[in-house]
C-alpha cells in the first residue's frame, strides 16, 4: 500500500493485482508502461510470473522486487538475480528499498522503453 500511495502521489495511475492470476488478467482488460512484480507472491510465484509477463507482454519492462530473496546476502542474492533478469525482469530492488530507489528504477525502465512517451501507469502484483 505504501509503494501505491507513493507513486500516485508522484503521478502515476497504479493498478494492483494480487498475484500473477489477477495480473494475467488485468493485463488482458488494460494497458501497462510497467510492471513491479514481487518475487514471492500467493498463487503463481514471481519467477513463473515474470516469465509469463514477459512472454505475452515483452514490451513492457518488468521490476522484481524481493527481501526473502536477499535475506542473507552472502549465499542466494547473485542466483536470484540472475534468475529475474534472465526471466525478464529489467531491475530488481531488494526490500526495503528507498522511495528514492523505486523511482529511479520506474524512471530508468520507462526512458529506456518508451523515451519519447509520457508516464501513463504503473502496476504491481503482490
Amino acid at each position: 500500500m505504501a509503494i501505491e500511495i507513493y507513486l500516485q502521489r508522484n503521478n502515476f495511475r497504479v493498478t494492483i493485482a494480487e498475484g500473477g492470476e489477477a495480473g494475467l488478467r488485468a493485463l488482458a482488460y488494460e494497458q501497462f508502461d510497467l510492471m513491479i512484480i514481487d518475487i514471492f507472491m500467493p498463487h503463481m510465484r514471481g519467477f513463473e510470473s515474470i516469465r509469463t509477463f514477459h512472454e505475452r507482454a515483452p514490451a513492457i519492462p518488468l521490476i522484481a522486487m524481493s527481501g526473502y530473496a536477499f535475506a542473507n546476502l552472502n549465499s542466494l542474492a547473485p542466483y536470484f538475480l540472475r534468475m529475474v533478469l534472465e526471466l525478464g525482469a529489467e531491475r530488481c530492488l531488494r526490500k526495503p528499498f528507498t522511495p528514492h530507489a523505486l523511482l529511479a528504477a520506474i524512471n530508468d525502465c520507462l526512458a529506456e522503453h518508451r523515451p519519447d512517451a509520457e508516464i501513463a501507469s504503473v502496476t504491481r502484483l503482490g
